[in-house]
């Protein structure tokens, strides 16, 4: 692969800019065809500020992609989301578009206009409430359980903070900490009052949760379905289970231990170092039909504007 330019935004040989443009372009389409400009309206702000850490965090295709998988892999060890998830939605039958679902919503959510997230997430809204059941093991639940909502949204925020942190540069406290109270705003907007705002309320949320948190065959089916489906483009493909296991080693020690992901899901340290040095790439790969760089120009920004910010030591 070839990169243009040692220091700001990194840009690949032409043609191979344009495919990878192409690719990525294709993977945040929305899957039923209604799009979202995320370049209009001009000057319409998002939940969150250009500035902001979360603008950052989004932006790297590597920490998404392991950050989703981890947040995944916590919400299954929850019996209740568990069910919810791995019975109530079309996970398990089509992966590759629900992932590609889930990933359009987490950059309308950072990057999109506020009035498209707001109606999005009122959409989603709707769609949790009429989700209900009763887990195995007798526990009636429904979707919309502010417990629930606080929890998902915070293994979110967990994933992709961790995975950003890991693999593509290290986060101090106090950027950590903006970032989770920078998600307050969405998560107010999807019910989840109690969804944590701090690196510490995170954790104390971690360990509430700990008697509930429990191993099951459907988290290995999952890594399964995770490993086997086609969810890159071909030349990435190869590296798909490095970043399943990259994902894994983001939840806390005592979690894998709990759900049985043994050393068989650890990464080499051959592995980690190759992941960090592309992930420390991607950050600075400029993409300018993707929804960072379109929110960029609506906020009347040059598309490079993150891509500049992830050279500098002080960001934000």
């Amino acid at each position: 692969m070839r990169l243009m330019r040692r220091h700001g935004p990194l840009l690949l040989w032409m043609p191979l800019q344009r495919r990878v443009e192409a690719i990525a372009g294709a993977y945040f389409a929305a899957p039923d065809g209604a799009g979202i400009d995320f370049s209009a309206p001009s000057g319409e702000p998002a939940l969150t500020a250009p500035d902001s850490v979360s603008w950052q965090v989004f932006k790297n295709p590597l920490a998404l992609f392991a950050g989703g998988v981890a947040a995944v892999l916590l919400e299954l060890a929850e019996p209740r989301v568990r069910t919810g998830v791995w019975h109530a939605t079309s996970f398990r039958d089509d992966p590759a578009r629900r992932l590609r679902s889930t990933g359009l919503a987490a950059m309308v959510t950072v990057y999109g206009p506020r009035s498209a997230a707001e109606r999005m997430i009122a959409a989603i809204n709707r769609r949790h409430a009429v989700i209900q059941g009763v887990t195995p093991g007798g526990i009636r639940f429904s979707a919309d359980q502010q417990e629930l909502l606080d929890w998902v949204h915070a293994t979110a925020c967990h994933g992709f903070l961790e995975a950003f942190h890991a693999y593509v540069r290290p986060l101090d406290a106090a950027q950590r900490d903006r970032f989770y109270a920078e998600g307050r705003a969405s998560a107010l907007l999807y019910g989840a009052v109690g969804a944590p705002a701090s690196q510490h309320q995170c954790a104390s949320m971690m360990q509430s949760m700990r008697s509930m948190l429990e191993p099951s065959p459907i988290i290995f089916a999952f890594l399964g379905i995770m490993q086997n489906a086609p969810l890159l483009p071909g030349p990435l493909r190869m590296v798909q289970g490095m970043l399943i296991r990259a994902a894994v080693e983001l939840l806390p020690a005592w979690v894998r231990e709990r759900l049985g992901l043994d050393r068989r899901w650890r990464l080499r340290p051959w592995e980690r170092r190759l992941l960090q040095r592309a992930g420390a790439d991607a950050d600075r790969l400029l993409l300018r039909n993707c929804p960072p760089a379109l929110a960029c120009r609506r906020m009347g920004l040059p598309d490079d504007y993150l891509y500049r910010q992830a050279g500098q030591a002080n960001w934000p």
